[in-house]
């Protein structure tokens, strides 16, 4: 029983030292990249930027992929071809 405690122990000692060395490790390198607290909110910044650009860019893709796509299908038959023809008419003439 003593034997059984004393591996207890010293599974938990050796678990909570590693779990501060890798604690102490993680801060080291946030200090080091981060030094200035300027530059962290400076970066920050720029990437929120780039994130709406890139998100506007990519919707504006999307939406003319699916304009290309339903132009495809504006010959159909029995009534679908014209609506899909008005969702394209109204899209050209809400751009311009």
């Amino acid at each position: 029983m003593i034997k059984k405690l004393f591996r207890r122990t010293k599974k938990k000692i050796v678990e909570d030292s590693e779990r501060g060395a890798r604690k102490k490790i993680i801060e080291e390198l946030f200090y080091d990249f981060n030094q200035n607290r300027h530059r962290v909110y400076l970066m920050n910044f720029v990437r929120g930027i780039m994130f709406g650009v890139g998100s506007v860019i990519g919707g504006t893709v999307v939406i003319a992929l699916i304009a290309g796509i339903l132009s495809m299908f504006t010959d159909i038959p029995g009534g679908l071809g014209g609506f899909i023809q008005s969702i394209l008419d109204a899209m050209s003439t809400r751009s311009s």
